[in-house]
């Protein structure tokens, strides 16, 4: 007997330390917000905005503030229809809160990616009353590469996910709710959140949560709940929204013609979509917007499989597999249109990496951690291989430095992972909090000036500050021009984009000049006052400019003064 105890006794001590129990320690919410402000708050205004989408949307907001229009969206002065108002309401929020500063133009995306992380807690203490689940599932969230990179980059997709969560967790509140206070309530926030999401991004919020909701709800015999309170929702959803509606066609008749039909149907069936991708695109997009947990996707959808017959994993899974299946459908594809499905799969994920702790099966944690370890190592090795042969940090040793502290943090992250799955399984979080917070400001100077042009024309605003015409060849650096001046007035050179709709307006007909017209425009806008040109170009200008222009070039981005 003793021989049998003695066996036990040491099994046990070769076990990992206890992982999970039914209480967390007291830190452990502190540290969530601590490194939301560590890393998500506060490097918002170390690096520029990245084109074509946040100068877009910076400039459109801060027009809105100047101009007072919080109807119909215009983008550099021109009518932009392919987006409904609501999203640039709360970007503008933050630059008339902050200023017309990287900090105000990026604000709202980390707060509404907060909010989110605060939802999905909500829903896991409601589904399993586990306070290591909830937070795990909190954790898990703000730590998927693709949510923590969009809650430092301005645009509108990180509310989205938002309403989108806001509007799932309202419907399960409402389907599934203990009382009937619970169950309004519930019907109420998916209303709400339904307007507020078409306002944002237009008539997917509606869809989303519809193809969600009535698969749910005949699946699991919740049918009649769902006559009860479905109209509610359905009534709030167009109160909210109706006002907006109603205005903007007063303003601007034509927007739900073009929105409708070029931004929803010509997207999503039209063979000439725009962004087309093949069906397959958004699997691998899945699993590298999980790093730094792209090991335990597999394991989680697989339980869920087996388990789907359970209430709340129907739930879950429909929330996560129909929107998936919706986007994969559809012609037009960017990679952040699937971040509504990660909501689902942190709390998917969640409910199997802490049974798996518990278990103390460490494989799955382990082997998570040996592939971070692995992409660490080789992220720098390719650094510095790719330094000694084609040297780009050359002027800027301090980036070089904050690239490389990226890749050994998410190395050592691993390892530690790996070697203490048991104590630190969490560990690879830190991983994507540095790498948010320092990769974008360790650029090398080409990115910069390539991807982020408004440092380059903020590093030479005295020479911009007089000029009376402003002009460019690039829709991303134009924009991003508009928005360093705080000017809506740049005129286009062989480019309109995006912009073409808006071009085609009567009043927009001298904002864009070819190449052929460029000598006769420099001339003419010369007798009014000083000329400011921002182009990008190739090596070779294509261009030719007066000989008394002064000119700024850096890598592939050029400035003319013309006095």
């Amino acid at each position: 007997m003793s021989s049998i105890t003695s066996i036990k006794t040491a099994a046990a001590a070769r076990r990992p330390a206890t992982v999970a129990t039914s209480t967390l320690p007291a830190f452990a919410y502190p540290a969530l917000f601590i490194a939301f402000a560590l890393f998500f708050i506060l490097p918002l205004g170390f690096h520029g905005l990245w084109v074509p989408d946040e100068t877009r949307y910076a400039q459109a907001a801060q027009e809105m503030l100047n101009s007072g229009n919080w109807v119909a969206p215009h983008f550099m002065g021109l009518r932009y229809f392919e987006k409904p108002i609501g999203g640039y309401w709360l970007i503008a929020l933050g630059q008339a809160l902050f200023g017309d500063n990287l900090f105000g133009a990026r604000i709202a995306s980390a707060l509404t990616t907060g909010a989110t992380v605060l939802l999905v807690h909500l829903l896991a203490r409601r589904l399993w009353n586990d306070p290591l689940k909830s937070w795990a599932a909190s954790l898990l969230y703000m730590t998927f590469g693709l949510a923590a990179g969009q809650a430092g980059y301005s645009n509108i997709d990180p509310q989205l996910a938002l309403w989108t969560t806001l509007s799932l967790v309202g419907a399960w509140y409402g389907l599934e709710g203990r009382s009937l206070r619970e169950r309004g309530f519930g019907w109420l926030a998916l209303g709400v959140a339904c307007a507020i999401g078409f306002m944002t991004k237009g008539f997917l919020a509606w869809l989303l949560p519809v193809i969600v909701v009535v698969p749910y709800a005949v699946l699991q015999g919740r049918w009649r709940e769902l006559l009860k309170g479905g109209p509610l929702a359905v009534l709030v959803a167009v109160l909210v929204s109706l006002p907006w509606v109603l205005a903007v066609n007063q303003q601007e008749p034509d927007f739900w013609n073009f929105f409708f039909w070029n931004e929803h149907i010509r997207r999503f069936a039209s063979s000439n979509a725009q962004h087309a991708a093949p069906i397959w695109f958004f699997i691998p997009i899945l699993f590298a917007g999980s790093l730094p947990w792209t090991l335990l996707v597999v394991p989680a959808l697989k339980r869920t499989w087996a388990e789907r017959r359970e209430r709340h994993t129907a739930f879950l899974a429909l929330w996560f597999a129909l929107p998936f299946l919706f986007f994969s459908l559809s012609k037009g594809k960017l990679p952040t249109y699937i971040l509504p499905c990660f909501a689902p799969l942190a709390l998917l994920m969640a409910n199997t990496l802490v049974d798996k702790l518990r278990q103390h099966d460490m494989r799955l944690v382990r082997g998570n951690g040996l592939l971070n370890m692995f992409l660490g190592v080789l992220s720098l090795l390719a650094l510095i291989g790719l330094e000694v042969a084609h040297p780009v940090f050359r002027d800027h040793p301090a980036r070089l430095f904050g690239a490389a502290l990226v890749c050994l943090v998410w190395a050592l992250c691993g390892a530690v992972q790996w070697k203490r799955a048991g104590q630190h399984w969490y560990a690879p979080a830190l991983a994507i909090w540095v790498l948010v917070a320092l990769l974008p400001a360790s650029m090398p100077q080409v990115i910069v000036d390539n991807k982020m042009p408004d440092q380059f024309i903020a590093q030479h605003m005295d020479q911009l500050k007089g000029a009376h015409s402003l002009l460019s060849n690039d829709l991303g650096a134009a924009s991003a021009l508009a928005w360093r001046t705080n000017r809506s007035d740049v005129t286009l050179l062989d480019v309109d984009g995006e912009l073409r709709y808006g071009l085609t307006y009567a009043d927009a007909k001298d904002r864009k000049i070819n190449g052929d017209q460029l000598a006769s425009w420099l001339a003419e806008q010369r007798k009014a006052g000083p000329v400011a040109l921002v182009l990008q170009v190739p090596k070779n200008m294509p261009y030719e400019l007066p000989k008394d222009a002064e000119v700024i070039r850096e890598n592939n981005i050029v400035m003319a003064v013309l006095k």
